[in-house]
């Protein structure tokens, strides 16, 4: 099972680490398309999604501090979705058709990322959250 659980981190962080690497060699342009697409915080919000789901992404990739890197790409993925691909202000069938895909597409990654939190923690937890709703 540890064979496939490595996998399954390799194939889930693939598309966060690439991801990255597209933030910071393609600062610029995707600042432009990110200001396009009403995102905050222009070229500092490029680089803090690109820091979150390159860290977020080699923290779940090598298991060091798994539940809180499967966190971090939740957290990064949201607003990511929200602004980026906000299929419901698109007017254009296609546009919003292409957007709608990609925002579901990072609705199930933040799934698969709650899910890595959920085993890392469980399995060796290194991030502990109590409150009076919950227990991790």
């Amino acid at each position: 099972m540890d064979v496939v659980f490595l996998i399954a981190r390799i194939l889930f962080v693939i598309i966060a680490i690439t991801g990255a690497i597209g933030h910071f060699l393609q600062a610029d342009a995707m600042t432009q398309y990110a200001t396009y697409k009403g995102a905050p915080l222009g070229k500092a919000g490029v680089i803090l999604s690109g820091i979150g789901l390159g860290v977020g992404g080699l923290m779940v990739l090598l298991g060091i501090y798994g539940d809180l890197g499967a966190l971090i790409i939740a957290a990064t993925l949201v607003p990511i979705s929200i602004f980026m691909h906000a299929f419901w202000k698109e007017s254009d069938a296609q546009a919003k058709m292409t957007e709608q895909v990609a925002f579901n597409k990072n609705v199930a990654l933040i799934g698969g990322a709650l899910a890595f939190f959920v085993f890392f923690a469980a399995t060796s937890p290194t991030l502990t959250i109590t409150g009076p709703l919950f227990t991790v």
